[in-house]
C-alpha cells in the first residue's frame, strides 16, 4: 500500500492526514489524530510510519473530507533546513561553477518552510528572483558520524518536492553576495504536497519539471545527481547532528532563471514543480510590501 502524509488546515494549525488507496483502490484521506498530534521528529522516530500502516489495515483511522482544505507543508516545523548546492553536473555548468568533488552546504532558516500552494512573495526590491525544483529528504532517525550509507538510507523517513526560491542579485555578486541572504527570504521553501515513505520511491530514478506560465523551464532525472541521497546524509552526518524531521534539499537541474535563458519571477507569474511519485506544487507570485512578507496560505487544489 503506497501511503502519502499530508498535513491539512490553515497555516499552523495543520492536522496529520494520510492518503491511502480503500478497498475499491481509491485514494482517500484518513486522520492521523489517534497516533500523533503532528507529522514531526517524534512521531517519524516512533516508527510512526509503521504505527500507520498497521492502524489503517485494524481500520484504526477515520476518513476524513478534505475537499477545499488547505495543504501545509508535509511535515511540521523542521528543526534544520539544509541544502545541498551545485549537485547536477549541467546545472553547475550554467552557474559558471565546475562539478564540486564534495557536497556543497548551508543552511536555510526553519521558517523559509511554506505550504506547496501557498502564494508565493517576492521580495520588495528584488528583481532576479529564481526557482529551483529540488528533491527533499525528511529524516526519520537520528544520524551522527554514520560510518556507512547502509545506515544513512535507514536514516531517511522518506521524500518530497521543495522549491528553493533564490534571490540572485543576493546571493552571487559583489562583497555583499552571501548564499545565506539569497536563500532565506520568507516562505522561499515552499515543502509538499506530500511525504512519501522511503521504501516506496527509488530517489535516483525520478523526473523533475518546473513550468513557469505553462512553459517548461527544467526537466531531468535525479539519475543526474552528483551525490545521491544516501551520500548526502552520510557525508552531512560527519559534521552536524541530524534529527528527526529535518529536511535536506538536495540540489536542482539545470533550467534556472540564472542561466540568462529565462526571465526571473514577476509577480503574477505561476510556476509548477513536480517530482514523479512526489506530486506536484503550483505557486503564484506577488510583490511583497514591508511588513507583509509572509506567504499567503490558500487551499490547495490538488488533493
Amino acid at each position: 500500500m503506497t501511503l502519502k502524509f499530508a498535513r491539512l488546515g490553515t497555516a499552523g494549525n495543520e492536522q496529520p492526514a494520510v492518503i491511502a488507496e480503500d478497498a475499491n483502490g481509491d485514494e482517500k484521506y484518513y486522520s492521523l489524530a489517534p497516533l500523533t498530534k503532528d507529522i514531526d521528529g517524534g512521531f517519524l522516530a516512533s516508527d510512526g510510519i509503521e504505527r500507520t500502516r498497521e492502524a489503517l489495515d485494524k481500520g484504526e483511522l477515520s476518513e476524513i473530507p478534505a475537499e477545499g482544505l488547505r495543504i501545509g507543508a508535509p511535515v511540521a516545523r523542521p528543526g534544520s533546513v539544509i541544502a545541498i548546492g551545485l549537485n547536477y553536473t549541467a546545472h553547475a555548468a550554467e552557474s559558471g561553477a565546475n562539478p564540486p568533488e564534495v557536497p556543497v552546504v548551508f543552511l536555510k532558516p526553519s521558517n523559509t518552510i511554506a505550504g506547496p500552494y501557498d502564494a508565493a512573495p517576492i521580495p520588495p526590491s528584488s528583481e532576479k528572483y529564481d526557482w529551483e525544483v529540488e528533491l527533499a529528504i525528511i529524516i526519520g532517525r537520528e544520524a551522527s558520524y554514520l560510518s556507512t550509507l547502509e545506515e544513512a538510507e535507514d536514516s531517511i523517513a522518506g521524500y518530497a518536492v521543495a522549491n528553493d526560491l533564490s534571490e540572485r542579485e543576493y546571493q552571487i555578486p559583489g562583497a555583499a553576495g552571501q548564499w545565506t541572504k539569497g536563500k532565506s527570504l520568507p516562505g522561499s521553501t515552499p515543502l509538499g504536497p506530500w511525504l512519501v515513505p522511503a521504501s516506496e520511491i527509488d530517489p535516483g530514478n525520478l523526473r523533475l519539471r518546473t513550468l513557469v506560465n505553462g512553459e517548461a523551464r527544467q526537466d531531468s532525472n535525479t539519475s543526474d545527481m552528483i551525490f545521491d541521497p544516501a551520500t548526502i546524509v552520510h557525508h552531512l552526518s560527519q559534521y552536524m547532528v541530524l534529527e528527526p524531521g529535518d529536511v535536506i534539499i538536495t540540489g536542482t537541474p539545470e533550467g534556472v532563471a540564472l542561466s540568462g535563458r529565462f526571465p526571473f519571477i514577476q509577480p503574477g507569474d505561476v510556476v509548477e514543480l513536480e517530482i514523479d511519485g512526489l506530486g506536484r506544487q503550483r505557486q503564484e507570485y506577488f510583490r511583497a510590501h514591508a511588513g507583509s512578507a509572509r506567504p499567503v496560505a490558500v487551499a490547495g487544489t490538488n488533493a
